[in-house]
C-alpha cells in the first residue's frame, strides 16, 4: 500500500484519472493493491445476499466498490459494499455518494489498519448506522451499531459470528441474516471426470 506524504483534499481527488485506485484518507491519497481472489468472492457473496433481500424488501440499493463516498473534505473512500435506505437515496449522486451510507461493510485486507483505525472514526462520526467489518484469515463478521455515546456517535457491537460458523444479522435491515459458512465457503473444485 503507498500513502502519499502532501495533504490533499476532494479537489484533489477528483483530478485523478477515473479509475485511479486510491481512496482519500484523512487528507493523504493511499493506493491499494487489487484484492485477491477470496476478498471479491466474500464481498461478492454478501452484497449478492444483501441486494437481494433489500430488492424484495423494496427498501433501498445495495452497491459495491469501486464508488466514492465523500465523507468531508479530507475523506473519499470506497467501500466494499454499502446499503442506503430507500428515504435517503437522493445522496447518490451522479459520480459518487454525498455524505454517509447506512450500512457499510469491508472485508479486510492489506489495507486493514484503515478500515479499523481512521475509516471506523469516520464512519462512526459520519453517522454510519451499522458497520459489518469481514476478518477473511479470522473467518469472522462483526456487526456494529452506531449509538448515542458519551461523547457522541459510537458503534457497539450488535452481532458477532466467528470461526466460519453460525450467522450474523442486521439491525438496520431488520430481518436479514447471512450464514458465515455461506460466506467462507472456499472455491468450488471441478469434479473428476
Amino acid at each position: 500500500m503507498l500513502t502519499t506524504s502532501r495533504r490533499y483534499t476532494l479537489a484533489d481527488y477528483e483530478a485523478l484519472p477515473e479509475g485511479a485506485p486510491y481512496q482519500l484518507i484523512a487528507g493523504s491519497l493511499v493506493m491499494s493493491p487489487a484484492p485477491i481472489p477470496y476478498h471479491q468472492k466474500y464481498v461478492g457473496r454478501l452484497a449478492q445476499r444483501m441486494a437481494s433481500f433489500v430488492d424484495d424488501h423494496e427498501c433501498g440499493e445495495v452497491l459495491m466498490s469501486p464508488i466514492d463516498v465523500y465523507f468531508n473534505e479530507t475523506d473519499a473512500y470506497q467501500p466494499d459494499i454499502i446499503f442506503i435506505a430507500a428515504h435517503r437515496l437522493d445522496i447518490i449522486g451522479e459520480k459518487n455518494v454525498q455524505g454517509a451510507p447506512d450500512i457499510i461493510v469491508e472485508v479486510l485486507s492489506s489495507n486493514a489498519k484503515h478500515d479499523l483505525v481512521e475509516k471506523k472514526e469516520v464512519y462512526e462520526a459520519s453517522g454510519v448506522r451499522e458497520y459489518w467489518i469481514v476478518d477473511s484469515e479470522r473467518k469472522s463478521i462483526d456487526v456494529l451499531e452506531n449509538v448515542q455515546g458519551k461523547f457522541g456517535n459510537e458503534f457497539r457491537l450488535f452481532s458477532r459470528g466467528r470461526n466460519g460458523m453460525g450467522s450474523v444479522e442486521s439491525k438496520v435491515l431488520e430481518g436479514f441474516a447471512i450464514e458465515l459458512e455461506y460466506v467462507f465457503a472456499p472455491f468450488r473444485k471441478p469434479s473428476s471426470p
